[in-house]
């Protein structure tokens, strides 16, 4: 469907967040925290990102692709989530988020202990809504 590197795949979610033990326990609290809020089964993403439910959309040389709706990745340094619809919407929201960066759809965390994981439930669950409104996502 699409020259994308990081395809969906039935890799074992639970087996690479062992993988990463520094970050197993946020790994295990996103982990519900995603299943709960998109109402999609976990999936691996190429061999590094864990992703919850999936759109199509046309990219940029005109090729249709697949991407996931939300999903996070273990990081040596820091927690990668995605939120694919970016961040304009929510400067109030990352203003009460806690200690975070982020760039055009990633947020990184260092450790979920320093955020209000009520907010990031918020950006999350309006992110999801407006991926399934523009892209008709399940």
């Amino acid at each position: 469907m699409s020259d994308l590197k990081t395809q969906e795949n039935d890799g074992d979610v639970l087996a690479y967040l062992e993988s990463v033990p520094k970050r197993l326990d946020d790994s295990r609290v996103l982990l519900s925290l995603m299943e709960r809020v998109s109402g999609c089964p976990p999936k691996m993403w190429g061999d590094s990102i864990v992703g919850f439910g999936a759109y199509e959309y046309t990219n940029t040389t005109g090729k249709p692709a697949r991407w996931m709706l939300t999903g996070f990745a273990p990081r040596k340094a820091q927690m990668s989530i995605y939120v694919m619809n970016g961040f304009s919407r929510y400067k109030e929201q990352l203003e009460r988020l806690g200690k975070h960066k982020h760039s055009v759809s990633c947020l990184y965390v260092t450790r979920l202990a320093n955020i209000d994981l009520g907010v990031l439930e918020e950006i999350l669950t309006d992110s999801l809504a407006q991926m399934r409104e523009t892209y008709g996502a399940p």
